[in-house]
């Protein structure tokens, strides 16, 4: 827990991602990205210099056999308030719109959900778990299929739904998040999406995977090289104390 925590909280004083009483909406999934950010906040809440409360939000994708009563569970223990909202966004794009290309337009109908139920919930920022691999790979998917040098930020405020979106995980591997989990026992739901594994991103992330063979610490450099560039948004403020 404690090497968990030096990452986040690293990325927090990084990039300004927590102010005095924040009220912060993590967006639970069940997959192990998710409920370790989760964990991960709700232990940084009880010692971190600002004050702020974790609220814990389920989007339930429409599909019978995902069960969130484990993570129900979870959040008891943690003393962490639940929200579950129930949506049909699965079968909208996979059996009514029967999208090519569902991914994005799944992700939009999760974002627009996710802010409303946030806004509901009287939060003003919702933290993502995005990881450091995330971040490695979607710039590559920038630079390979849209030309473009780009990444998202570790800290967006959208003006449209007055939400800041926060990704507290940039700094923590995604081995590291697996281990977490597996130690921890987190309660993972499976997730039952036809394009789980068939994606753009799967293809990036065997790319790089087969770069670190002949390259090691390839994703290092490429993170590392984000910063200095830097990206918009990217440039770290290491005037505060670096967690290591």
């Amino acid at each position: 827990m404690q090497k968990m925590l030096s990452y986040v909280r690293r990325a927090v004083d990084h990039y300004h991602m927590i102010d005095e009483d924040d009220r912060i909406a993590v967006g639970v999934s069940g997959g192990k990205d998710s409920l370790a950010l989760l964990v991960a906040l709700s232990q940084l809440s009880r010692f971190y210099p600002h004050h702020f409360t974790v609220v814990a939000i389920t989007l339930e994708m429409g599909y019978d056999e995902m069960d969130f009563s484990p993570v129900q569970t979870l959040c008891d223990q943690l003393g962490v308030e639940y929200i579950r909202v129930p949506t049909q966004i699965g079968p909208i794009v996979f059996d009514i719109r029967h999208e090519e290309n569902p991914c994005s337009l799944c992700a939009k109908l999760r974002r627009g959900a996710l802010h409303d139920a946030a806004r509901k919930a009287g939060c003003s920022k919702v933290a993502l778990g995005h990881h450091f691999d995330d971040v490695v790979e979607t710039y590559m998917l920038s630079l390979f299929y849209e030309g473009r040098i780009s990444c998202f930020s570790p800290v967006t405020y959208l003006d449209r739904a007055d939400i800041t979106l926060i990704r507290p995980l940039l700094y923590v591997p995604e081995h590291y998040v697996r281990s977490f989990a597996k130690r921890h026992e987190l309660p993972i739901v499976h997730n039952p999406c036809p394009a789980d594994g068939n994606t753009k991103r799967q293809e990036i992330k065997d790319l790089l995977k087969s770069l670190e063979k002949t390259m090691p610490g390839v994703r290092e450099r490429i993170f590392g090289a984000m910063q200095r560039y830097p990206l918009d948004g990217w440039e770290p403020d290491k005037t505060r104390r670096d967690y290591k």
